[in-house]
């Protein structure tokens, strides 16, 4: 009854002269719960002071990674078919051009080219903006046209994984990508360039079953979730409790499934002296 005593009295609250704050002027970390401006947090690269790494763009990143953030986006005109002419809430076209249309993005992975310390390559960086990053024919379509760009022109190749999984809609089409992805990072090794996983948060499913285990060097962000199957999914099939931080990328770096931990303002610096030591 407090504002009622304060309206008898004659006692006025409101703030007119009060400067608003505007929307996503402020960003929470999830993780500490500090709070700073969304300038500051774009400026730290979407890393927190307590070792939080928040999603950041595609853009971004090639942003971070590219000499003078100059590069060349590959294949960008490829668009998903709808070859089970699949719907369930909605038709799959119509799913595609939403997502096209809310992202600007053609597809759940963006292939570009550029330079890293003045040496040439090929990054291939999943959008989990894009339907949670799902991987049907398109992403294997992509990478697989980068390991072809990458032998033509003597190329490392570098793909960031950021996915949850297989696309249902479109089935079988979408698992066989699993292989296909596969089978040219066979011929990428073949011909003797590099391939290097950067595995972000989260990378699951048919991804993490396929292209993103099967790096040179496998890599990850810190507090990133890898693993087939969700941490949720496991406990409620098995009925039994996990271990403290299963599938985050310091318990898999504990059990041998990773290479390095490279933390996001490290990333660029890491992945030079790599390539060149591998080339």
């Amino acid at each position: 009854m407090g504002w009622f005593n304060r309206l008898q009295q004659g006692i006025n609250t409101e703030t007119k002269d009060k400067k608003e704050i505007k929307e996503g002027l402020w960003y929470k970390c999830p993780q500490c719960k500090k709070i700073v401006t969304t300038e500051e947090q774009k400026e730290n690269l979407g890393v927190c002071e307590c070792g939080y790494h928040e999603r950041i763009t595609t853009e971004e990143y090639f942003n971070l990674l590219f000499d003078d953030s100059k590069y060349t986006e590959l294949f960008g005109n490829i668009k998903s078919g709808d070859p089970l002419h699949f719907t369930d809430r909605k038709k799959y076209t119509d799913r595609i051009e939403q997502a096209i249309k809310s992202t600007n993005l053609h597809d759940a992975i963006t292939a570009a080219t550029g330079k890293i310390d003045g040496r040439g390559v090929v990054i291939d960086c999943m959008n989990f903006e894009f339907i949670g990053g799902s991987m049907g024919s398109v992403v294997g379509e992509k990478i697989a046209r980068s390991v072809d760009y990458c032998i033509k022109n003597g190329f490392p190749l570098v793909i960031m994984s950021r996915s949850g999984g297989a696309r249902m809609m479109e089935g079988a089409f979408s698992l066989m990508q699993m292989a296909k992805t596969s089978a040219k990072l066979t011929q990428l090794s073949d011909a003797k360039l590099p391939y290097i996983s950067v595995m972000l948060n989260p990378t699951t499913g048919g991804v993490s079953a396929s292209f993103a285990m099967l790096g040179d060097i496998n890599m990850a962000e810190p507090g990133a979730l890898i693993g087939f199957a969700g941490p949720r999914v496991i406990r409620e099939f098995t009925g039994k409790d996990l271990p403290e931080g299963f599938q985050s990328s310091e318990f898999l770096l504990e059990h041998g499934f990773l290479d390095y931990i490279v933390q996001r303002k490290e990333l660029r610096s890491t992945l030079a002296r790599l390539i060149k030591m591998m080339m």
